[in-house]
């Protein structure tokens, strides 16, 4: 079956936050044609429908066509608790999220909690997820289990604890190792899913299981590894006191084999200047999530700083629940509000980047997802860029696309998406 998509689109040739606004590509009357969970063609509308006669079309007027969001950190255990008040990070994790993720024991619980994760996800037009599970192999297995039901592109990996956390939510570091490889042996590279390396942070790792999760890395170099950097203040200092000898935060993923190419270190707000340059000679990505920084009162990450850097990646995610939404758009709108605290004024295409292309590129699945071109897998959200009355009045003063689209981005919620495919299948809204 062939599916013509009809609307306004907008597509990537190169990285806006490099480039400028115009390694965008916005056709105002253009399509996409969809065959076997695949893009097979884009362009202009007239010639969509010249080329592809038998085609069924769908025709969105002037909603947007792009690729589907792609949030690169999350944790989907923390559903059920996300908006949980009045804590910064380290009481935030004893007074809220080890208690949720202690119910994760349920097979059932997590089963369900992973249910409503995607569902909650896919409503706000998110169709790839890169997610933290808990330290029990079945949230692993549940998470995978609701994703290939949905025929969704998904990553997670067993959340790696030793010390530092409540009595049934450590491991040891044997376990942490056996466990993850089991699980990767079981899930990574099934239908659309991979198995992320999965050490929660450095305070919660002894060195002997960062060590272990630094040998399964150098075994498995083709998965990602994924945890936490520099997010508040007094992390750091806690971090500093359990590893003495480290010349700073980075510097004991790296002593433990666990810093490379595809890495991906969310938050990374605090970084020293030795850390940056080592985490660009790699290749590494580091994950922006402002919601929850400010949410939880973690600082102002330095897009300004970052973003020229050769060789660095940059994704954006909603950190739920930490972060305060499910939405890639509110994702997008403290975004642009913390760069606009630190002098930096952000553009709609650039926005836009980081929460498709630049996190699919973070992820190493760019070439895969995140963009509008033939080849790529299909996952297509259509936006409403009129949903609000608010919105829309401001909408109608727009003079081009990415007037048109900001509002949305500022303002929007589940309300702007009025469609969602995945691998090439529409889903019922």
């Amino acid at each position: 079956m062939t599916d013509l998509l009809l609307g306004q689109t907008l597509a990537y040739r190169q990285n806006p936050l490099i480039e400028g606004a115009n390694a965008a590509v916005v056709d105002t009357a253009g399509g996409v044609v969809i065959e076997g969970g695949r893009i097979v063609a884009t362009g202009p509308a007239a010639d969509l429908r010249a080329a592809y006669p038998q085609a069924t079309v769908h025709d969105y007027g002037q909603h947007l066509i792009t690729a589907g969001f792609v949030d690169a950190h999350v944790h989907y255990p923390q559903t059920a608790m996300i908006a949980s008040w009045g804590k910064q990070l380290i009481d935030w994790l004893n007074t809220y999220t080890f208690p949720e993720e202690t119910r994760f024991a349920d097979p059932a619980y997590a089963d369900s909690i992973a249910a409503r994760y995607f569902d909650l996800a896919l409503a706000h037009g998110t169709t790839t997820a890169c997610s933290f599970a808990t330290i029990h192999p079945h949230s692993v297995d549940a998470f995978f289990r609701q994703a290939q039901a949905r025929g969704l592109r998904a990553l997670t990996g067993k959340t790696c604890m030793d010390r530092n956390a409540p009595d049934g939510l450590r491991d040891t570091a044997q376990s942490a190792y056996d466990d993850s490889k089991a699980l990767l042996s079981r899930w990574h590279g099934v239908d659309r899913l991979e198995y992320v390396l999965t050490p929660r942070f450095a305070p919660t790792s002894t060195p002997d299981q960062l060590r272990a999760m630094g040998t399964l890395w150098a075994e498995h170099p083709d998965c990602l590894m994924q945890t936490h950097l520099s997010e508040q203040l007094p992390e750091i200092d806690w971090v500093a006191a359990l590893f003495p000898d480290a010349r700073d935060y980075l510097d004991i993923y790296e002593a433990y084999g666990l810093l490379g190419a595809r890495g991906l270190y969310g938050h990374a707000i605090h970084l020293t200047p030795r850390e940056i340059d080592r985490l660009a000679e790699v290749g590494a990505a580091v994950v922006h999530c402002p919601t929850s920084n400010t949410f939880i009162g973690s600082g102002l990450f330095d897009m300004g700083g970052l973003m020229g850097r050769a060789g660095l990646r940059i994704g954006l995610a909603t950190d739920t629940g930490g972060g305060s939404s499910f939405s890639m758009l509110r994702t997008m709108a403290a975004a642009y509000e913390i760069a606009q605290l630190r002098g930096l004024a952000l553009h709609p295409s650039q926005l836009y980047w980081l929460a498709t292309q630049g996190s699919a590129r973070a992820l190493h699945l760019d070439h895969k997802i995140g963009n509008l071109a033939p080849g790529m897998e299909a996952d297509v959200v259509v936006l409403d860029l009129a949903s609000t009355p608010a919105i829309a009045q401001r909408h109608a003063q727009a003079s081009d696309l990415w007037e048109a689209l900001f509002p949305t981005l500022m303002m929007g919620d589940d309300r702007a998406v009025h469609a969602v495919w995945v691998n090439g299948n529409r889903l019922t809204r």
